[in-house]
């Protein structure tokens, strides 16, 4: 099963989107309306509702008046938590009960309209954000729903705002032109990343990837694509992960990186690395088979008598966003190192240079990313070692405990 959140803000378009992705087959659970059967009349939740708003939030037909109850907790923070304690249990478990029944083939779609401000990007294998301007949102708003031009501001306003919803965003769907070039991103959404990503979800393995080298120029995205995965991480290893970090190339602003995304698990021993292999796929991050080694990190006494140290390796699922998930001992020196490397490089501009003028010269020798990868290799024992080194103890640098 795969698990796609969807949102945006009032009046963007998301309802269109979710019905297109609906037709191609998609599980659409639809939190607003579980979120009126929970309060709908005969229910246990509207009773209860009744009990601790009094009276006056039922109409006289003995439903609820969702105006008198606004009145009452749109101002009054306590009394919208005392709501939210007797809907939101009710509503996670109608949630749960949707996408329980869905197949396990299934790309179950949460239409969540709130999704960024309460948190839940973690809880998914995606995200995607319908955006359309603030303005448009408003006219259409007053054009299609009868509201005035102030209320729908407001509305707009108390919502969270674009920076907010483009660092939870894995997909961006642009309403802001005409409709059928929503429509049609949506289609390639569904026929090139969900069909593919939940195939390889379910069969826990890595989709077929491109093996170029791909180097690229910096992307800032970079930085909150890592976060969002590092979050999906902590999520899936819950306590037995000890610390998760975006680490590596794309983690360093300014850098030339292929579009690979570095994550480090940090765990205590590598039973617990294999305990957490069926949680990691699940969450979208399948084991790559195989003995994975670290060498000794620049320099670092090794772990084995062959001069390495044991890891295990996860990828992602999802077609469009290559991950490397090293899950590492905690204490060991290549937990040190990975974090070393990228905070120097974050802090030293010449090192930065002189590290990405040595990848783009070694990727136009070296077409293919395996090759790429190991050409490096001497650079970072004879050069990088030594220089992080040397940049911590005259810094002051330490790995975090």
């Amino acid at each position: 099963m795969l698990r796609v959140g969807l949102t945006g803000g009032i009046g963007a378009g998301k309802s269109t989107v979710a019905r297109r992705l609906a037709g191609h087959g998609a599980v659409v659970v639809d939190a607003d309306r579980l979120a009126r059967e929970v309060v709908a009349p005969g229910t246990d939740g509207l009773a209860a509702v009744a009990d601790a708003f009094g009276p006056g939030v039922l109409a006289p037909d003995g439903s609820l008046d969702r105006a008198a109850l606004g009145a009452l907790v749109f101002a009054d923070p306590a009394a919208r938590h005392r709501l939210e304690g007797i809907t939101h249990p009710r509503i996670r478990a109608l949630t749960e009960q949707a996408f329980a029944q869905a197949g396990t083939d299934a790309v179950v779609v949460h239409d969540v309209p709130l999704l960024v401000e309460l948190g839940y990007e973690d809880r998914y294998h995606l995200t995607a954000v319908v955006h359309a301007d603030a303005d448009e949102r408003v006219r259409r708003l007053v054009a299609e729903r009868g509201s005035t031009e102030p209320d729908a501001r407001r509305r707009v306003a108390a919502q969270a705002d674009d920076d907010a919803r483009r660092a939870a965003a894995d997909v961006w769907l642009d309403n802001t032109g005409a409709p059928e070039r929503l429509l049609g991103d949506v289609d390639r959404l569904w026929r090139e990343r969900l069909v593919p990503f939940e195939a390889a979800v379910r069969g826990r393995r890595e989709p077929p990837r491109d093996p170029a080298t791909d180097l690229r120029d910096a992307d800032p995205s970079w930085d909150a694509t890592g976060r969002r995965l590092a979050a999906r991480v902590v999520r899936a290893a819950g306590e037995r992960g000890l610390r998760v970090d975006h680490v590596g190339s794309t983690a360093v602003p300014g850098l030339a990186a292929k579009p690979v995304v570095d994550l480090q698990l940090v765990v205590a021993d590598l039973a617990v690395a294999d305990g957490l292999a069926d949680a990691l796929a699940d969450a979208g991050f399948p084991r790559r088979e195989g003995g994975w080694v670290d060498s000794a990190a620049a320099g670092a006494a090794p772990g084995t008598p062959d001069g390495t140290w044991p890891k295990r390796l996860h990828a992602s699922a999802d077609p469009a966003q290559p991950v490397n998930l090293h899950v590492r001992v905690v204490g060991t020196p290549p937990v040190a190192f990975a974090l070393l490397f990228r905070d120097w490089l974050r802090a030293d501009e010449q090192a930065r240079a002189d590290y990405e003028a040595l990848k783009r010269r070694l990727a136009a020798h070296h077409p293919v990313r395996a090759d790429y990868a190991a050409a490096k290799e001497p650079w970072f024992a004879d050069v990088a070692g030594p220089a992080a080194r040397a940049w911590a103890e005259a810094a002051g640098w330490a790995p975090p405990g």
